[in-house]
């Protein structure tokens, strides 16, 4: 197992790795809005920090040798599901392969920092 780390994202607040590759599977912990130059949440409406998330998540994808058109499956945590549609619309912009990658959204009582929004993903790496 080989871990990915890059600058690129937040740093990990916790015991865990931005990502690790196993067998030419990456597979990404879950990313919050948290711009990685000043290490503070995204304010603002679920577009903006959902746009962080999935920047976060393209870094961790692009140092592991993968990108949005590799992924396999997504899980998104929001603390509202009533803001599913507004989500959608942005989720879709990065998201463009066909067919689009599995996906599972849960409705959770609270993320850190306050975050409206996470997400995790699986892909392939290499060849």
């Amino acid at each position: 197992m080989r871990q990915v780390l890059t600058g690129t994202a937040p740093a990990p607040i916790g015991p865990y790795s931005q990502a690790v590759i196993q067998d030419s599977i990456v597979y990404c912990s879950g990313q919050i809005p948290i711009d990685p130059t000043s290490n503070q949440l995204v304010e603002g409406e679920i577009e903006a920090q959902t746009r962080q998330v999935l920047d976060n998540l393209c870094a961790v994808l692009d140092a592991a040798g993968s990108s949005p058109d590799r992924v396999l499956r997504t899980t998104v945590y929001l603390t509202d599901l009533g803001l599913f549609p507004r989500f959608n619309a942005v989720y879709a912009e990065f998201f463009r392969s066909h067919p689009p990658p599995a996906r599972s959204t849960v409705e959770v009582a609270g993320l850190p920092l306050g975050a409206r929004i996470e997400i995790d993903a699986i892909a392939t790496v290499g060849d």
